[in-house]
């Protein structure tokens, strides 16, 4: 019963945060996925139906934790947005609370040279 609400909770944070969240091609959307063990991150152009970059923490190389290996995610998506000349972003945390693995990925991002 608890995971129940516990995903409807989940989606109804989604389906919020997407109502108002919309990537073009000056400012992407940096759609964030979250699973137990990995985490993806996309640039997403909502006008064209595109993924402009991608990356995802099987990519980060040998981290010391999950939250690293998000922090990773996060600079390896900057670097690549870097390289189309994106230098803007719109954070889509997709339902999942900005906490942990989620708020690393965003302060990799960042740190990366990324503005959310």
């Amino acid at each position: 019963m608890a995971l129940l609400k516990k995903r409807a909770h989940r989606e109804k944070r989604r389906k919020r945060v997407r109502r108002r969240i919309y990537g073009t091609a000056e400012r992407p959307r940096l759609s964030v996925y979250r699973s137990n063990v990995h985490i993806y991150a996309q640039l997403i152009d909502d006008d064209a139906g595109h993924t402009l970059v991608a990356a995802d923490s099987r990519e980060a190389g040998d981290a010391e934790n999950r939250t690293e290996a998000a922090r990773r995610v996060g600079e390896l998506v900057a670097e690549r947005a870097r390289e189309l000349d994106v230098e803007k972003v719109v954070f889509d945390r997709g339902g999942n609370r900005y906490h942990g693995r989620v708020a690393a990925l965003a302060e990799g991002a960042r740190s990366g040279g990324l503005e959310l």
